[in-house]
């Protein structure tokens, strides 16, 4: 069974639900982060979902945020959201079976900061959105990239390519680093493509050894009350990254991915990108699923257990 939406019955409130997560508020200074099962494409959420994908995500942000600790500090509270840590933070009411099965191993708790209104988006290999940008005028986001680049090839250095943050059911939309500039300031922009890019490093070439590329990724920031920068959210999962098989990257043409593209290709395929309402087939839920098995346990090198 997948956990498609949580209820907890008021005994905290609910601030908001987004593609995937449901947030509550545990204190004035905490919060509740809980992956579902949800999955989108196309920005739009389909309505049934892929079972245990929200306690894959969050396990593999856990071992991320702990990968990178030494570089950026993070928003959680707990470093490994075990239940017996993670229940004894919250009110007494969840620890009861009906919550339990909602909450476990899919929950973190985290600060709550002042978030950062941007996607900070690192592409390390030209595809997707940027391929099809460069293909028509010869830039990425805006910005001059060198020429006669082919279909996935890396790129001479990553780049910082962001995008506004959307409300849901909304798009996200691709912007030139001025004008994230624009939004956030120029101080606060160059922060963030610094430590995106830098970040981003250092998983891509983890990941290399554990035979997989990360072609681009997707942070999100929040500002400590000393307007320090915080890394927030999920990090470096197949919802927020393309993955690619190291084994079978060729340059020159698309690539296999970890990520959602079985849902993708079927909504294409089928007529049905972009439509609200849509129930996966049995067939690429199984599929779905087992990719992001396949990424969580190369990457980690830990057998994952339902």
């Amino acid at each position: 069974m997948s956990l498609h939406t949580t209820e907890l019955d008021n005994i905290l409130p609910l601030v908001a639900r987004g593609k995937v997560r449901d947030i509550y508020q545990v204190d004035e200074n905490t919060l509740l982060f809980v992956a579902t099962d949800r999955i989108s494409a196309y920005d739009v959420i389909m309505s049934n979902g892929v079972p245990a994908k929200g306690k894959i995500l969050t396990k593999l942000s856990e071992f991320w945020f702990d990968f990178l600790a030494d570089t950026i500090p993070n928003h959680l509270v707990l470093a490994k959201s075990d239940d017996e840590h993670l229940f004894a933070k919250l009110p007494k009411e969840l620890s009861q079976d009906k919550y339990k099965r909602q909450l476990s191993g899919r929950s973190l708790l985290v600060r709550k900061l002042k978030l950062i209104p941007l996607e900070v988006i690192v592409r390390g290999y030209i595809t997707g959105s940027a391929w099809k940008e460069y293909k028509k005028s010869g830039t990425v986001h805006g910005l001059k990239v060198e020429q006669g680049l082919l279909e996935s090839q890396e790129f001479p250095t990553a780049i910082f390519t962001p995008s506004t943050k959307a409300e849901q059911g909304e798009h996200d939309e691709n912007i030139s680093p001025e004008k994230a500039a624009e939004i956030v300031g120029q101080e606060l922009c160059d922060q963030l493509a610094d430590a995106a890019i830098k970040l981003y490093t250092k998983a891509k070439e983890f990941a290399k050894t554990r035979g997989i590329i990360i072609a681009d990724t997707k942070f999100e920031f929040g500002l400590d009350s000393d307007n320090k920068l915080v890394l927030v959210d999920e990090v470096l999962t197949p919802d927020s990254s393309r993955f690619w098989n190291a084994k079978t990257y060729a340059v020159g043409q698309s690539q296999d991915s970890y990520d959602k593209q079985f849902l993708r290709d079927w909504l294409t395929s089928n007529g049905l990108a972009g439509k609200d309402g849509v129930a996966m087939d049995d067939e690429i839920v199984v599929k779905t699923k087992a990719k992001y098995i396949e990424a969580y346990e190369s990457l980690t090198g830990s057998k994952w257990v339902d």
